[in-house]
């Protein structure tokens, strides 16, 4: 195999550096933050202030994208070491603070050995040459490669495969992306553009390529970056308060979904009714012509799969309460992200009431809610209570995003509208919201703030319905009944 002099110095570099970490340290080990769900997730002893992402998109969705990405974080501790998570990618070359590291790699972290150890409290810049790979299991997440390029779904540990990151919610950072694509491809990313796109210079791509450079106003959770390139159409509308709104479609499909795209707005203004005005600098839809087999709420362009606007048998108001689902999101999970992967209660359950909320009129909330109480104590067997899931099956890794998450944890919010008052309740909300935003926020934080504004300590209620096996009485409805399951591990 023949070797450019560039690959070859970086092969050089790669094992001088597993070598000199072997001499000095002990062997490099998979850290993680101890996530009960994902306890390799994450890692200890920084905090990530910012992002820098460069990608260069050869026009062939099979094909490793070239990426660098420049990490800029604080430690909170002295690191003689420093890990990242990463797979799916091979490292050409590692510095910090301009000077080459020795790194390594084992499980699905990048271990690095800086030149000199990283001083508490100080602020370091970690540059990663790599590639991000987007073939793969799809189950795993990462690269979505669609019918004209690719996009991307991260959740809930998936950002590792295509960059490298401390992948865990509790660290949100701020994001800058700097997209290479050849001309006719169309890049949009989280955030709003950062300059105009210009032609790609030197080796920054092939002839005729365009750099594409976005970035985010907000901090953002790795599990929500999305990049989308592709043949495709944007189309820009206004919502409220003169929000931009862009959607990111098939160039093909733009005329065909716009009698759905145009409802966004709308949707924008009901939201704002009930928990607050928007969170962030921007929103849109990006579809993607993939079969996922789910929707989610990247930030600031949530992705949807074509067949859900294009295929038949859905009503209109079903695929509406969807796009308000992924919408809520945006307020629910992540402007307020979850501290833990055990607190996704809060997101989903929250997504999934204001679902049920917009979709009132034709399946009433108080039957859909007798409907999940009665498969609950069902769900909270074969998946755990709403707070304290099981972990994922092996090799199912998005298994944890099961009922006891979406409709079982909405019952626990309609529970508590029930117990405290519909008043109390939306205070609850709106404060939520407001008072976290831009943060991270867990389960004990949303049981303080319902017991202030209850006036009451809600804690025993709580426990009851987020952490107990069985489901407790409903307030309000005595003759509710859950049905017991069939069985072990079986449920109806």
């Amino acid at each position: 195999m023949l070797l450019t002099s560039r690959r070859l110095r970086a092969a050089l570099l790669a094992v001088a550096s597993a070598s000199l970490v072997g001499a000095v340290l002990p062997a490099p080990v998979p850290l993680g933050i101890g996530d009960p769900l994902f306890p390799h997730l994450g890692n200890p002893g920084y905090d990530v202030l910012s992002y820098d992402i460069g990608l260069t998109y050869g026009g062939d969705n099979s094909e490793p994208l070239e990426a660098v990405t420049r990490i800029e974080a604080r430690a909170a501790q002295t690191l003689e070491q420093v890990n990242l998570d990463f797979a799916r990618g091979t490292v050409r070359s590692v510095e910090v603070n301009g000077a080459h590291a020795a790194f390594a790699t084992t499980g699905e972290d990048l271990v690095i050995t800086p030149a000199k150890p990283v001083r508490r409290g100080t602020r370091t810049v970690i540059t990663v040459q790599h590639t991000s790979d987007p073939v793969g299991d799809a189950s795993d997440g990462g690269w979505v490669r669609t019918g004209d390029g690719l996009a991307m779904a991260n959740q809930a540990d998936a950002a590792h495969r295509v960059f490298p990151c401390n992948d865990h919610p509790s660290d949100k950072a701020y994001f800058t992306f700097r997209v290479t694509a050849p001309k006719g491809h169309t890049v949009v990313t989280n955030g709003l553009p950062a300059a105009k796109p210009r032609a790609a210079k030197g080796t920054e791509g092939a002839e005729g390529a365009v750099v594409w450079s976005y970035r985010t106003s907000h901090p953002m959770a790795t599990e929500l970056a999305q990049v989308s390139i592709g043949t495709s159409a944007v189309l820009h509308r206004e919502g409220p308060h003169g929000l931009p709104v862009r959607d990111v479609v098939p160039a093909a499909d733009a005329k065909t979904l716009e009698p759905w795209l145009k409802k966004t707005p709308a949707h924008l203004e009901w939201m704002e009714k009930r928990v607050g005005r928007y969170p962030f600098e921007t929103y849109g839809v990006l579809v993607a012509a993939a079969d996922t087999g789910f929707e989610l709420e990247t930030q600031t362009l949530s992705l949807f799969e074509r067949s859900l606007f294009t295929g038949t048998g859905r009503p209109e108001w079903y695929v509406e309460s969807i796009m308000v689902h992924e919408l809520a999101h945006h307020w629910f999970g992540n402007s307020v992200s979850p501290r833990s992967w055990s607190d996704l209660w809060l997101n989903e359950g929250h997504a999934t009431w204001y679902e049920a909320l917009y979709a009132d009129q034709e399946r009433p909330l108080e039957q859909r809610m007798k409907a999940a109480y009665a498969n609950s104590d069902a769900w909270r067997r074969a998946g755990g209570p709403p707070a304290a899931p099981k972990p994922s099956q092996p090799g199912q890794k998005i298994s944890i995003f099961r009922p006891v998450v979406y409709e079982g944890s909405a019952l626990v919010l309609y529970a508590l509208r029930q117990e405290i008052g519909a008043e109390a309740f939306e205070t609850v909300e709106r404060r939520w919201v407001r008072e976290h935003r831009d943060a991270v926020a867990a389960t004990s934080d949303f049981v303080e703030l319902s017991s202030e504004v209850a006036g009451r300590d809600l804690s025993g209620f709580f426990r009851s319905w987020l952490y107990g096996p069985t489901t407790p009485p409903m307030p309000g409805h005595p003759d509710w009944r859950s049905a017991a399951p069939e069985g072990p591990g079986k449920q109806r």
